[in-house]
């Protein structure tokens, strides 16, 4: 196993572990490693040191320890959705107009959508509002 310290494109810095660095390199061309604050895919490495652990060492803070306020503020967001909404995945939009038209009962639902199909939600006066992450990756 490998730790990285990583950053995105909007200057979040976050550390993820990977399998290899060889994993990283396929699972990063894939689109596959996103920010763990904003969920973009333009992520890099960023400079880091060897860590040499001595005996008196301090434990090192778990990996799932929030990096900052605004990621346990996104975290915190993101376990309120899942726990009272529910997830339509890639048939948000077509769900989103239903409700919005009357054809199905209205209830709080989250999912993906196209750009476009989510463009033309607002254009319609459908209320949606995109989420300040990205799909959660299914583990094996």
């Amino acid at each position: 196993m490998i730790r990285y310290a990583l950053s995105c494109a909007n200057d979040h810095a976050f550390d993820s572990w990977f399998q290899s660095a060889d994993a990283f390199d396929k699972l990063h061309a894939a689109a596959m490693v996103t920010c763990a604050v904003c969920g973009s895919p333009e992520v890099q490495k960023s400079i880091m040191a060897p860590r040499v652990r001595t005996s008196d060492a301090q434990p090192e803070k778990p990996l799932s320890a929030p990096a900052s306020p605004a990621e346990q503020a996104v975290r915190e967001l993101r376990k309120q959705l899942e726990a009272n909404s529910e997830n339509v995945g890639t048939n948000f939009a077509t769900e989103a107009r239903a409700m919005h038209d009357g054809s199905k009962p209205e209830r709080s639902i989250y999912g993906e959508a196209k750009l476009e199909d989510a463009k033309a939600l607002i254009e319609d006066g459908v209320p949606v509002v995109p989420l300040p992450f990205g799909p959660a990756r299914k583990a094996n």
